[in-house]
């Protein structure tokens, strides 16, 4: 059990970029598998039962293992993760703000009544104020970093070997200026190579392991409906002897005539309910004749203007697949006009960017988005002026000043 508790905390810690030694006392390492399996949705309640000392929990241990294993990818992330990258990379994502269903009702237990009067607006006023900063340095940072990758790749540009990339890499040049470090690279590739090899020889020999974890599932399942077997005569047992002694059964009796009678009450207020809405969408009916002599054409206006918006912000739907891309892309320097050198060279250079992506094509699809995105928050800005000034037509003696 400890050792299956430290592998899943060197697992998990990799995963999260977190920092970790063999020093690490084993609560600590318990308290914090079980932090990330329930992160990750593992709440297997038997699991997070096991003591912090990590004297037991083998099988339990074993089960969440293999949920990693199968529901986030885990030998994969933590190849990604472990990759030698010799190449410039950037990050590129096309991809819509969809946030993931599972996490939509993770904000219910928080403290959403007891802040609205302990916070300070100026506070966060400050608050905000120091993020924008430090986004705009880190802003100018990247930047600056990108001059220096163009200034690289622009002076090494027909040195490299390989015609497709043409010029060195960051990790490149530093290798050619000192080639001492070219030892460091070879070993951090034979220790890649061996990872692959070991992921090539696990994909083998997976089939194998799920039907092991099958029959693993199996007991558990034996063994949870053995303890149900086990409760359920006791309580065959008590009941007789409860029922023989009758004190408590009018109490129950009037329990049940109570709840009985909380929900009669409940169907008639539900159907008065019904009845209430149906006469309000009658009324909403009957006054749509109004709306077609006096303020219809205004309504169908406004309707139709949001329509346009929307419709224009769904132009972007028509970009080809390809252009949604998520996740690490190589950089690569393409002049706009690039000089004649071999017709050979130049053929196999255009047939290998078929499937790459420009960048000039990535800034047109945010470009499209972000155009999109600006002119939704118009119109909800346009939404605010409006409910702010119905409100402000309420208030007697009171000189409002929209922004």
């Amino acid at each position: 059990s400890l050792d299956f508790w430290r592998l899943l905390y060197v697992l998990l810690k990799q995963i999260h970029g977190g920092r970790w030694t063999e020093s690490d006392a084993i609560d600590t390492q318990v308290r914090f598998v079980k932090s990330a399996l329930w992160y990750h949705g593992y709440d297997r309640p038997q699991l997070h039962r096991l003591p912090a000392d990590g004297s037991t929990g083998s099988r339990e241990l074993l089960l969440a293992f293999s949920w990693l294993l199968h529901r986030l990818g885990l030998l994969e992330q933590l190849l990604a993760r472990n990759r030698v990258k010799t190449g410039d990379e950037t990050s590129v994502c096309t991809c819509e703000d969809d946030l993931p269903s599972r996490r939509e009702g993770t904000t219910e237990a928080g403290p959403e009544g007891g802040l609205e009067g302990r916070v300070d607006v100026r506070y966060l006023q400050w608050l905000n104020g120091r993020l924008r900063f430090q986004w705009r340095g880190l802003h100018a940072q990247h930047q600056e970093q990108c001059k220096l990758l163009h200034k690289i790749h622009l002076f090494t540009s027909g040195s490299h070997m390989d015609q497709i990339l043409g010029h060195f890499s960051v990790t490149e040049t530093d290798l050619v200026r000192q080639p001492g470090n070219y030892k460091q690279l070879l070993q951090l590739l034979e220790s890649e190579t061996m990872q692959l090899e070991a992921f090539l020889e696990w994909k083998q020999l997976e089939p194998v392991y799920w039907q092991w974890m099958e029959t693993v599932l199996d007991n558990v399942a034996e063994e949870g409906n053995m303890c149900e077997s086990q409760d359920a005569p006791v309580e065959k047992r008590r009941l007789p002897e409860v029922t023989s002694c009758c004190p408590w059964a009018d109490k129950l009796t009037g329990q049940m005539d109570r709840l009985s009678r909380d929900l009669m009450a409940l169907q008639d207020q539900l159907h008065q309910l019904v009845t209430q809405r149906r006469a309000a969408w009658w009324d909403k009916v009957a006054a749509r004749e109004e709306l077609q002599k006096e303020g219809f054409s205004a309504t169908a206006r406004k309707i139709q203007e949001s329509t346009e918006v929307k419709l224009r912000g769904l132009a972007s739907l028509h970009v080809p697949k390809r252009n949604k891309m998520h996740g690490s892309c190589r950089l690569v320097l393409r002049n706009k006009h690039p000089a004649s050198k071999t017709g050979f060279g130049q053929s196999q250079v255009s047939k290998e960017l078929v499937s790459a992506v420009s960048a000039t094509e990535v800034i047109r699809e945010l470009q499209m988005r972000e155009a999109s995105l600006q002119r939704e928050l118009e119109q909800l800005r346009e939404e605010c002026r409006q409910r702010l000034d119905g409100i402000a037509e309420g208030l007697e003696g009171v000189i409002y000043i929209s922004p």
